[in-house]
């Protein structure tokens, strides 16, 4: 690293096998100055299976505002920045966003590691073509969600969304309303831990699949585009 100037690190974390782990990853913590993390109490098994012993600090959608301005402060004095989310890419459907634009704005450089994101295995199991793709990430959850819907119905890409387990089923049925019963989707959890699965099939079976099975994890959604 260079020391004279300070850096943000993006460092994608496995979300589920710490075989994913790349070993620049490991590099790149071991050598920060500083360590934000989404939920500390969640990266500090993570970091210690690593043997990165070092404090982290929590950056989160809560005190993002906040925290950035201390950041881009400490990047100024050429502190070294590593951020990491609770599993996956920084800045995909978890905080980094803000952070990531503060410091550009500051003219400060900004590095991405590549490494693990849950959409992308999820798209390749799926079967659904994968040259042309549109990425949603979690739905609205009240405001602006039907609106949403209609738009994505009529999108002849791939479509990828995230859903938590407690809200899987609403999704899946409002899918039903939305995108036909007989539209084809995809949808995997636990992406590499000991319970990864698929579902394919058209929405009404993988609904009436979910209906009576665990819906355990977290989830990622591929519909198949309109024809």
């Amino acid at each position: 690293m260079d020391n004279q100037t300070g850096k943000l690190y993006l460092v994608p974390t496995p979300i589920g096998n710490l075989e994913d782990m790349t070993h620049r990853a490991i590099r790149i913590l071991k050598e920060a100055d500083i360590i934000l993390a989404e939920d500390t109490r969640t990266s500090a098994p993570m970091l210690k299976h690593f043997g990165i012993d070092k404090k982290a600090y929590a950056h989160h959608q809560h005190n993002e505002h906040q925290s950035s301005s201390e950041i881009i402060r400490f990047l100024k004095e050429g502190k070294q920045v590593a951020l990491i989310s609770d599993a996956g890419t920084p800045a995909i459907s978890d905080p980094g966003f803000y952070l990531v634009r503060e410091a550009l704005k500051h003219e400060l450089p900004v590095e991405c590691l590549p490494g693990a994101t849950a959409f992308v295995p999820a798209l390749v199991n799926s079967g659904f073509p994968t040259d042309r793709f549109c990425f949603e990430g979690f739905l609205p959850l009240k405001k602006g969600r039907q609106t949403r819907y209609k738009q994505l119905a009529e999108e002849e890409r791939t479509l990828i969304l995230y859903e938590s387990p407690h809200r899987l089923l609403k999704t899946l049925e409002e899918m039903v309303t939305y995108f036909g019963e007989d539209r084809m989707i995809s949808v995997s959890r636990e992406l590499t831990k000991m319970f990864e699965e698929t579902v394919r099939g058209t929405v009404a079976e993988v609904k009436a699949y979910f209906e009576t099975h665990p819906v355990k994890g977290e989830f990622v959604i591929c519909v198949k585009g309109k024809e």
